[in-house]
């Protein structure tokens, strides 16, 4: 039956970032699917709800506190997903986020700077990536989800590392499906639109009124979209970039709407 096909029962989950907003969201959306979860994030506090919310589902959820930055932590990850489980079907890539340097004048950024953009978004999912593979490649099957963003695809007024790391992100996707498709590894990107998690963002996108469908994403409604590519009814999809931004990239690369208007 087709919706057996989404079903994810005994599989087992790593997610990045689970420990709040889009990361928890998919959480709880993956134990609901029937996966175990594997919650990942540097906060304790914040695992431990997500852990309770996932718990209420039945499902089985251990917390991992982790810096994924730090490539000796991504791997004790994967270590201890094994252990507990013996095995890594999905991997989730989550994790990242913008920094107080977005807005800086190019001339502004500093070699820190630079290089703590890349290793959030960037440097992480490869590790991430790196972790689970062997074990991906020794079970012969698993699924690999990058989380991007439309600025992978568009360029940002003095926004250069996010969108730099998230255009990485996109073809590390690409590389990754063309090296493991043989090992029945499929690995795809998620292109989230604007999901605000503060007042501050939603008045920088003005609560969404540029975008096609009038209004910013929920994050409960990535969970659907990340289901579907980790289980077995998206096993002929790889190598793919899925947008889910009410339509904001349905006209192309340039934002609908906020383009600035000249004056004659």
């Amino acid at each position: 039956m087709i919706l057996d096909t989404l079903k994810l029962d005994g599989k087992v989950a790593i997610i990045t970032g689970a420990g709040r907003g889009l990361g928890r969201a998919m959480a709880i959306k993956f134990a609901e699917a029937g996966a175990d979860v594997v919650a990942a994030s540097r906060t304790q506090k914040q695992l431990e709800e997500t852990a309770a919310e996932v718990s209420k589902t039945g499902r089985k959820c251990i917390i991992v506190p982790t810096d994924v930055t730090n490539s000796q932590q991504v791997n004790a990850l994967a270590e201890a997903t094994i252990k507990e489980f013996g095995r890594i079907d999905i991997l989730i890539n989550n994790a990242g986020g913008g920094d107080n340097s977005l807005g800086k004048r190019l001339e502004e950024i500093t070699d820190a700077e630079w290089r703590r953009g890349l290793d959030t978004n960037l440097t992480s999912q490869f590790y991430g990536c790196r972790a689970v593979i062997p074990q991906m490649v020794k079970q012969g099957r698993g699924k690999i989800i990058n989380i991007a963003s439309g600025y992978g695809l568009r360029g940002g007024k003095h926004n250069y590392m996010y969108a730099c790391s998230k255009g990485g992100t996109i073809q590390l996707t690409r590389s990754m499906a063309l090296t493991y498709a043989q090992h029945d590894i499929q690995t795809n990107c998620i292109v989230p639109g604007i999901f605000p998690h503060n007042e501050e963002m939603m008045r920088f996108f003005k609560g969404g009124k540029f975008i096609p469908i009038g209004r910013v994403g929920e994050d409960a409604e990535l969970g659907p979209l990340a289901i579907f590519l980790a289980s077995d009814a998206s096993n002929h999809v790889n190598g793919e970039l899925i947008a889910i931004d009410g339509g904001g990239l349905a006209g192309g690369i340039t934002p609908t709407g906020v383009a600035p208007q000249t004056v004659a």
